[in-house]
């Protein structure tokens, strides 16, 4: 550990941040419109912690290949215009490390 650090100053992640994705399917769905395919996203009450990177990755492109306004999935081309619509009380909803990453941040920024 660091010196000066505390347990507190470290926090586990999701594999990729695409797994917060799955927290917010709703985001998904309108980012994607006509043709995104939900079916395809591993299952609502399963743990976003728990996905693998190519199972994510995988859904992502298998939901979205069908799309007609968009193209199928593309890091680069969607990644940080989908983390952007995301609702983060969903993703914190859905990923304790994540809730956990927010509260410490929070209490950080009122120190």
């Amino acid at each position: 550990m660091p010196r000066g650090s505390k347990s507190d100053d470290c926090h586990l992640m999701v594999e990729v941040m695409e797994n917060w994705f799955l927290a917010d399917r709703n985001s998904l769905k309108v980012f994607f419109g006509i043709g995104f395919k939900e079916s395809q996203l591993p299952a609502a009450a399963r743990a976003v912690e728990q996905i693998t990177k190519a199972e994510v990755y995988g859904a992502l492109q298998k939901s979205t290949a069908a799309c007609k306004t968009k193209a199928a999935y593309g890091k680069g081309e969607h990644s940080f215009k989908l983390l952007a619509l995301m609702d983060p009380s969903k993703v914190v909803g859905r990923s304790p490390w994540a809730k956990r990453f927010i509260d410490e941040l929070k209490k950080k920024m009122d120190a």
